[in-house]
Order: C-alpha cells, then sequence, then structure tokens
C-alpha cells in the first residue's frame, strides 16, 4: 500500500516526510500488517503490526538482560605459549581507565554499553504505557527522540564485526576460545533487529499523541 502525495493546503499535522527523499505524504492509519510506502523511492514509512508495542517492549527487556551478561561475563580467553588470558568487556574498559587513555575507556562504554541500555530503557519507558492503553508517561515524547537520535551512536553490532575480523588475525598467533559475553552479543544483535522490525515510528508518534 502505498501514499499518495500531499495536496497542497493539508493540516502540517497530517503530513510526513519521508526520511530518504523528504518527500510529503497525507499520512493515515492502517490496519495491523499493512505498509505505507513512500511513492518516490519506496521506502516503509508506517508498518503496524498487531501488539508490536509488547513486542518491542519485550525484546528490550531482554536486550537488557543479555547486555549485563555480555558486559560482566568473559569475553574472551587467549592462550599461547602456556601464557593464559581471559577478558571481560568491563574488564577491557576498566584497563584503560587511567591516564591519557581514560577517553577510550569512557567510549567504549558509552557506545557499545551505555548508549544500547539506554536505548531499551527508553523504548520501555515510551511504550509501557501505551501498550496497556494508558497514556503515555511525562516527557516520553522526549525520550523517544532521544532513543532515536542515539541510534547511529549506539555500536553494539560494530563492535562485533570489528571483533569478528580481529580474531581471523589472532587465529594464527595464539589460541582463542570465545567465552558467554561473546555469545551473549550475538544474540543481543539478534534480539535488536528484532525490536526494530517491530518498531513503527509513527505508529509510535500517533499514539503518544492521542493518549
Amino acid at each position: 500500500m502505498s501514499f499518495q502525495t500531499s495536496p497542497p493546503k493539508l493540516d502540517p499535522a497530517q503530513l510526513m516526510a519521508c526520511p530518504q527523499c523528504d518527500a510529503l505524504h497525507q499520512a493515515e492509519h492502517l490496519p495491523d500488517g499493512q505498509r505505507a510506502r513512500c511513492v518516490r523511492c519506496g521506502t516503509i514509512l508506517i508498518s503496524p503490526r498487531e501488539r508490536s508495542f509488547l513486542h518491542v517492549i519485550a525484546f528490550s527487556f531482554t536486550g537488557m538482560i543479555l547486555m549485563i551478561g555480555a558486559i560482566f561475563f568473559p569475553f574472551l580467553e587467549i592462550s599461547t605459549r602456556g601464557l593464559h588470558h581471559e577478558s571481560s568487556i568491563f574488564g577491557v574498559a576498566m584497563a584503560f581507565s587511567e591516564g591519557w587513555l581514560a577517553p577510550l575507556a569512557f567510549a567504549v562504554l558509552s557506545m557499545i554499553v551505555a548508549l544500547p541500555v539506554f536505548r531499551f530503557a527508553a523504548l520501555i519507558y515510551t511504550l509501557w504505557p501505551l501498550a496497556n492503553g494508558k497514556p503515555a508517561w511525562p516527557h516520553a515524547a522526549t525520550m523517544f527522540r532521544l532513543a532515536e537520535e542515539s541510534q547511529p551512536w549506539a555500536m553494539a553490532e560494530i563492535f562485533i564485526i570489528g571483533t569478528a575480523v580481529a580474531l581471523v588475525k589472532l587465529a594464527g598467533l595464539a589460541k582463542v576460545s570465545l567465552g558467554p559475553a561473546f555469545w551473549a552479543f550475538c544474540v543481543l544483535i539478534i534480539v535488536i533487529a528484532l525490536k526494530d522490525s517491530f518498531v513503527s515510528k509513527w505508529t509510535i508518534w500517533d499514539a503518544i499523541e492521542r493518549k
């Protein structure tokens, strides 16, 4: 299902711009399961799904639990020439917490841990009352906006890709064993992808305003 480009003299509150090509469309409420696409570039603009708010909340809680394990459980175990070392993400960040490398520890914990956790918490705060048919909590719009704006900086997925590349190079130098935190991160990436598939931004904004 596609939108028709908006005619002139429409209420600005009823218009939405395509995030890819900026074409203006008149927003409409759609039945669950249908999709509205941009008539110019085909980008999905609205994709409501049945009980999507509950699914997003469930995936967000799951992501926060996985993140706790990914931070503190062993991430990698390296053995070479009789030497053995095991480390977690938190331990690695704390190893750089002193001196001129302290900003590196802050960046690691912020972009890999803090921002994803914040996004999970912001989505739960925004959608919990809406999923239960209640008015949105105070500052729900601000929390959801911050969650969306911080998405490009939440780099848990990039961290896993970088780790995979590094492991290929380390495999020839030492014996590398993957710890439970690594697999928790892999599952976390799947959970994030599933969560994003249920997020319809326009539907959430519309629910916040209507409630």
